[in-house]
């Protein structure tokens, strides 16, 4: 089976929205066996769409289009269509009697062209969109499957999991049962992650592993397949539990759970709280727990001072560490861990200070890092490190360090 996904919508070329959809469906059809071989994007041009669905249909056996189904002129997607369906749009009255309601209960006239949102091919099997406006169709044509999805991401995946894929297992005869775990690891770079695995990646059957590197971490996808959901999870929990006995020190959680969350429920379990003294990072660090659900229960703040004379009036570094060591040192970082665990009340407390670029700074390179760690009463801790990159990389790279040393110390 040959898949292909298609996204319609200008701004999508022109780097206004980022094509999140294309990323999300190829991994969940991965997930279930049907690999993706193309991705397309194309702008609100009719011609351009045309021909990119007459290609998609001479060479793919399952064509996925994601926007272009809204009420505007540049929502071409069904008409682009029709030439080669060779059938009528028809209205679907459910989709129709829906907009016309959203209309009349937020006291709106509901203008003619939104009536376009509601039309299907007339040998459509029909989606109902719960989350909006247009509904998704699937179109059986000439032994293609077409689906037709919303723009909108959080609409498209409804659909997707709602209906598509229990169509595509009925259809497609998908026996197996097919199931994906994503194991993140941090504190160890992909090239010696994988030559620790090396023998599984190469001798990979059931399940397959699939090394993947993000920014400061790394994952491995493994995929297994099964008659039964239980004998699937049986593959995976099995090269798992091999995985972990080689490189389980550096193994901080599985999907989609981020390091920002595992600190953050570390931190919820033993009761403790956390605060920050940053002046490289300028408060990224507790900026990013605080955006997570629950983060109130752990975060007491963070003293943000990017200058000498706020290191020494905000967080009280004293006069002669700066004047001996610098702002940009081991002592520095020490003592700003230390205050701010005192200052903000905190059982964890941890510092950033360095030089983000581009110039140097107290003889000091760009990328060179200093990160303090105190936990309760133990003894604080000052790594050093040197990041390479842009400024908001080096950034970036500090605060995924921090958690990493946090999780670390902690677990």
């Amino acid at each position: 089976m040959k898949t292909e996904i298609i996204a319609v919508g200008t701004e999508l070329l022109l780097g206004q929205i980022v094509n999140t959809n294309a990323q999300w469906i190829s991994k969940q059809l991965a997930a279930v066996g049907l690999p993706t071989y193309h991705q397309t994007v194309v702008g609100d041009n009719y011609n351009r769409v045309y021909e990119t669905f007459r290609t998609a249909h001479n060479r793919s056996d399952i064509i996925i289009v994601t926007g272009g189904l809204g009420p505007t002129e540049d929502d071409m997607t069904r008409d682009a269509a029709k030439p080669i369906f060779k059938q009528e749009l028809i209205q679907h009255e459910p989709s129709l009697k829906k907009i016309e309601k959203y209309y009349e209960m937020n006291n709106q006239t509901m203008t003619e062209n939104n009536r376009k949102q509601s039309l299907v091919f007339e040998n459509a099997h029909v989606l109902m969109n719960e989350e909006g406006m247009a509904p998704g169709q699937i179109i059986e044509v000439d032994g293609r499957t077409w689906v037709f999805l919303p723009g909108v991401p959080r609409e498209m995946k409804t659909l997707m999991n709602d209906h598509v894929f229990e169509y595509f297992k009925k259809t497609f005869d998908i026996k197996s049962e097919i199931m994906s775990e994503m194991m993140w690891f941090i504190g160890i770079g992909e090239s010696t992650l994988e030559d620790e695995l090396s023998d599984l990646i190469r001798n990979q059957t059931n399940p397959t592993l699939a090394p993947l590197a993000g920014e400061g971490e790394v994952g491995i996808r493994l995929t297994a397949t099964g008659e039964t959901d239980d004998e699937a999870r049986q593959h995976i929990e099995s090269m798992k539990a091999t995985i972990l006995n080689r490189v389980g020190s550096y193994y901080y959680g599985s999907d989609e759970k981020t390091i920002e969350e595992t600190v953050r429920d570390l931190l919820k379990d033993k009761q403790m709280t956390i605060g920050s003294a940053e002046s490289l990072t300028g408060g990224l660090f507790m900026e990013r727990l605080i955006s997570l659900p629950g983060a109130s229960s752990v975060c007491q703040g963070s003293l943000v001072a990017y200058t000498p004379f706020t290191k020494e009036n905000v967080i009280q570094v004293p006069k002669f560490i700066i004047r001996e060591f610098g702002t940009i040192s081991t002592e520095c970082a020490e003592v700003m861990a230390l205050n701010a665990q005192n200052l903000l009340f905190a059982n964890v407390a941890i510092s950033f200070t360095g030089v983000a670029g581009p110039e140097p700074s107290e003889g000091q390179e760009p990328g060179t890092v200093f990160i303090g760690v105190q936990i309760g009463e133990r003894k604080p801790q000052v790594h050093s490190f040197h990041f390479d990159g842009t400024r908001d990389k080096i950034r970036m790279r500090a605060v995924k360090k921090g958690y990493e040393l946090i999780y670390h110390a902690l677990k």
